[in-house]
């Protein structure tokens, strides 16, 4: 659920309106597999992204990863536009490094698979390959404040693909859909490179795949998305509450994976997102939740939500003349599952508030 904040950039700074393909049915009602993971030419708004907590196995510190590649194509459909965020957390010193990159490719990309996707950022080049959970990623962030900081990882999945809403197609209301589905656990082995120190980590990133995403774009829409991973029992969530600031009015979407391998969709009163407590970003001034009550009644959780560190807003200034603030970070999740204690790990965004 990543629209928005790189939407707004479009429209700011996009000199035509993107249009929703015309290479995949825009209005498709199920998600086709594995062709969904391919590019889709002339798309309007697609990404891939994987976000999550690995650790260093000699001494158990923890890190968090956030890594994510955008495809646009403008209304002529004869350019590709493409965006790279890639950050990364250290809990251990309350460090919080990221680096990205938004500018037109040379060439138009194709809809092959396995998918290879790259950026070029200051001498260095990004890296995304792979399908149906089994990725390669690799970045060096770039920029003084940066130096040191990398990652090599690879994946594969330990869990189904999950398609939201049952069929890949998540609904934002009036009659407005975008294509949806993730992979909630990807064992991941690999390198960390924190302040030029090299870490061999493990653990697990969460993957999300979404296309056709143009069409939900509102100045007014905003959201907080969270995917947890609970440690016993195995379970998943994906859950996000639209808020909707002209209207004042809430749409709840989510996804329940059961340790059994089955899904529920969650929408409505499913699901309750609560914040407890606040922070204020010094740089941009706004005002972050910073503690969830996460509450899913029907299946026996009440969980609390917490950022590991306050500050992991992100900054993206372009053209000299636009900067787009959002937060999103890693978090440890605690509570109890039909009264017995859990714990467990998220990502969440924030957007727009």
């Amino acid at each position: 659920m990543k629209v928005l904040r790189f939407a707004i950039l479009l429209l700011a700074t996009a000199c035509a309106a993107p249009h929703p393909t015309t290479r995949f049915n825009p209005t498709a009602t199920r998600a086709e597999l594995p062709h969904e993971e391919a590019v889709h030419p002339k798309n309007s708004l697609e990404w891939w992204y994987l976000t999550g907590h690995l650790t260093d196995q000699a001494t158990g510190h923890q890190y968090g990863v956030e890594y994510v590649f955008f495809h646009f194509n403008l209304k002529d459909g004869k350019q590709d536009w493409q965006m790279v965020n890639v950050a990364l957390t250290d809990p251990q010193d309350q460090q919080f490094h990221y680096d990205y990159k938004l500018g037109s490719l040379p060439r138009l990309l194709t809809d092959s698979l396995p998918v290879r996707l790259r950026e070029r950022q200051r001498g260095q080049v990004w890296k995304l390959d792979g399908q149906e959970g089994a990725y390669h990623l690799q970045a060096a962030l770039t920029g003084k404040a940066n130096a040191g900081y990398a990652l090599d990882l690879t994946t594969r999945p330990t869990r189904p693909v999950v398609l939201h809403s049952g069929t890949g197609y998540e609904n934002y209301g009036n009659g407005i859909t975008a294509g949806y589905y993730s992979y909630p656990r990807l064992a991941t082995t690999g390198t960390i490179t924190v302040g030029g120190k090299a870490h061999a980590v493990t653990g697990e990133l969460w993957y999300d795949r979404q296309w056709n995403c143009t069409s939900i774009v509102d100045k007014n829409v905003g959201w907080d998305w969270l995917s947890i991973q609970l440690d016993e029992p195995s379970e998943e969530f994906m859950l996000n509450t639209l808020r909707n600031s002209a209207t004042g009015l809430n749409l709840n979407n989510g996804t329940f994976s059961r340790a059994g391998g089955s899904d529920l969709h969650l929408s409505g009163p499913d699901f309750q997102l609560t914040p407890l407590t606040y922070w204020t970003s010094p740089k941009s001034k706004k005002k972050y939740p910073a503690k969830w009550r996460v509450q899913v009644p029907g299946q026996g959780y009440d969980l609390t939500v917490e950022p590991l560190v306050p500050q992991q807003e992100l900054a993206l200034r372009f053209f000299h003349a636009f900067t787009m603030y959002y937060w999103e970070g890693m978090c440890r999740v605690t509570g109890t599952h039909n009264g017995q204690p859990v714990t467990g790990k998220a990502y969440v965004e924030i957007t727009n508030r």
